[in-house]
């Protein structure tokens, strides 16, 4: 599955990635640069970050998906018991 992010989010992280370079590495690189080196992080790093979040979930719903005969339970044939 390719990752693709939102015009949006890739021209704030493109931003964010030179704010990094000016702030940490004390020099700044341009546009071009900077939309590489994310390129390069999406392609490589997010698939990664994209399991692991994913199994995430997954650990996350099956623990609910669990609990759901605890939580959703309704006692059968009490209609005699309440008399």
């Amino acid at each position: 599955m390719t990752i693709k992010l939102n015009p949006e989010t890739e021209e704030r992280l493109i931003a964010s990635i030179q704010r990094y370079f000016t702030v940490n590495m004390d020099e700044s690189i341009g546009e071009l640069k900077a939309r590489l080196l994310l390129d390069f992080c999406v392609k490589e790093l997010g698939p990664s970050i994209y399991n692991q979040a994913i199994a995430d979930a997954q650990s996350v719903l099956q623990e609910k998906v669990a609990e759901l005969d605890i939580n959703c339970y309704a006692a059968e044939f009490g209609y005699w018991n309440k008399k």
